[in-house]
């Protein structure tokens, strides 16, 4: 039982984590293991904004809009590295959850998650993953629901993904060498 899967026994919040040895660190990974459409999948980002870490959760069909999270977490904004992700939250890039972080840190929720009945988040490693309710992902983690995406970037509609979209990674930075690194 890891970290996250402890405080979530703890908090008594019935959720079931799934592994899926194949793993699942980014939204494609994490789709295609579970079986969801990639709009399904939160991507845990962290990121420094004023100075303080932040997580966005976003829908794994959309990119992140830097400048709008530092209008609501201040500025400037710039990706968290390795060690201020896990300083931050406890878990390594690759498998940030939503909530259950080592420290207070503040959450914001890409408003596109709320167009699904479920979505799937990272588990606190890049091989496992849980199912719930966007209301109740809000609920545990806190989060002020605002429009963090890029503009133009939609949820994907059943059956189909966006293009340049399935790369993305589910928590944590850019994966190296993509075309959507800073």
């Amino acid at each position: 039982m890891n970290r996250f899967e402890a405080w979530l026994s703890a908090s008594g919040a019935g959720i079931m984590v799934k592994e899926f040895p194949e793993g699942t660190r980014t939204a494609a990974d994490a789709a295609r293991a579970v079986g969801c459409e990639l709009g399904q999948i939160v991507k845990s980002l962290v990121f420094v904004a004023g100075g303080k870490p932040v997580v966005a959760l976003m829908s794994g069909a959309n990119r992140l809009d830097e400048r709008r999270l530092g209008r609501v977490a201040g500025t400037p904004v710039e990706k968290a590295d390795a060690e201020a992700a896990r300083a931050a939250t406890g878990f390594s890039i690759g498998g940030v959850p939503p909530f259950g972080h080592a420290s207070e840190v503040p959450v914001f929720m890409d408003r596109d998650l709320l167009g699904y009945e479920e979505v799937w988040a990272a588990a606190g490693r890049p091989d496992s993953v849980f199912e719930i309710s966007p209301g109740r992902l809000r609920e545990l983690s806190n989060a002020t629901v605002t429009d963090l995406k890029v503009e133009g970037d939609s949820v994907s509609p059943p059956g189909r993904a966006l293009a340049g979209s399935a790369d993305l990674p589910t928590s944590g930075e850019a994966k190296r060498g993509s075309h959507l690194s800073r």
